[in-house]
């Protein structure tokens, strides 16, 4: 594979402005990609000097890049712990977070280096890229893929002066947003990054928000799915309901499939904090189809089936929650998950998420947004 003409192939495909699509073909995606990465979730990694061929046709498709799976470790399972965004997503939060010559950058998450080599590109000769990275070894990789660059890595804790930072791009998700974070924003500052109010949660909006006063607010971008801030990961839970016989019956207004194809999936998780909302598949008349789950605090839970079936258990009424923020999203005709907005206040521990189209529908966190 010509890998030149590949990562060109790969920039044009991206939507986004000139200026980015010119800073992503500066810098060619196989040079910040390690030798050693994890294209599947269980099986070996591939390894480019034995597998080259495969290794390239790896990097170059427009998806994430797994360059790090169990923390560095072994397991029978390999997740993953650090990768290289998908382009799409990389441009769309850079376009988010309106960057420009000379802006002070701040990125949480080195990873490979790449995303940090685009944006020095974008703030040029006057400005200042920072990425901080938790883990010595991905860092360390980072540091030398990103040797020409001006960029700046540093491993483990950044203890720059507060309001250092012109714009943040955060490349974990997070489901509170740290005060130290927010105290490197600049007035009026940007900060991008993936959240849910849900640790558990395999969707990871990514939300684009503005320093006003004591408050983080603005819309969110796009869907995401990003690898949690190793600091906030959950521990591992069984989820509640699995293979208990259920409490009570009953009869949604629309099957599993139908909720999981409208769009709505992620707007009914920022609708119901506090609830572990996924997708799951279950045998169904001799073969595995999606369902809908839910799961509370409480040990509280729900399985929405492909014929429209609820089975539910647990002492609060988690269905009736679900029914009811379904039924709000349904009569505004499923906004798009842009139509959502976050308010966030670190330093107080509070969030509220809210969307016109459905009636500044609000709800005022239970869990903090900040620690």
């Amino acid at each position: 594979m010509d890998l030149g003409k590949a990562h060109a192939r790969l920039v044009a495909g991206i939507d986004t402005t000139p200026e980015i699509r010119g800073a992503f073909a500066a810098h060619p995606r196989h040079r910040f990609i390690p030798d050693v990465i994890w294209p599947d979730p269980t099986g070996l990694p591939l390894i480019r000097s034995q597998k080259p061929h495969a290794w390239a046709r790896t990097v170059y498709t427009d998806d994430a890049v797994t360059t790090q799976a169990n923390d560095g470790g072994a397991g029978t399972v390999n997740t993953p712990t650090s990768s290289s965004s998908a382009p799409q997503v990389m441009a769309d939060m850079i376009e988010a977070a309106g960057l420009g010559p000379g802006m002070r950058v701040l990125e949480v998450g080195a990873g490979t280096g790449w995303n940090a080599a685009v944006l020095c590109e974008l703030v040029g000769a006057r400005g200042r890229v920072t990425t901080v990275e938790v883990d010595p070894g991905v860092a360390e990789h980072a540091e030398r893929a990103l040797s020409g660059t001006s960029a700046r890595v540093v491993t483990g804790t950044l203890h720059d002066a507060p309001g250092s930072y012109d714009a943040v791009l955060v490349t974990c998700s997070m489901n509170r947003i740290p005060a130290e974070l927010a105290g490197f924003l600049a007035p009026g500052a940007a900060a991008v990054l993936p959240w849910s109010p849900d640790p558990q949660s395999h969707s990871t909006p990514v939300v684009a928000v503005r320093a006003e006063g004591d408050r983080l607010t603005g819309g969110f971008v796009r869907e995401g799915s990003f690898m949690r801030s190793r600091d906030q990961r959950p521990p591992a839970e069984r989820f509640p309901g699995l293979g208990a016989a259920p409490d009570a019956v009953g009869t949604f207004e629309a099957a599993s499939d139908e909720v999981i194809d409208s769009g709505a999936m992620t707007p009914l998780m920022l609708m119901l904090p506090g609830v572990r909302i996924g997708v799951g598949m279950r045998p169904f008349d001799g073969s595995p189809r999606r369902i809908v789950y839910l799961g509370a605090p409480d040990g509280s839970w729900a399985y929405l089936w492909p014929d429209g079936a609820l089975t539910m258990g647990g002492p609060t009424g988690l269905a009736d929650r679900f029914t009811a923020a379904y039924r709000t999203l349904e009569g505004a005709g499923f906004p798009a998950l842009t139509a959502f907005h976050l308010d966030a206040a670190p330093e107080h521990g509070l969030y509220r998420v809210s969307a016109e189209e459905i009636g500044e529908w609000v709800h005022e966190a239970d869990r903090p947004a900040s620690g």
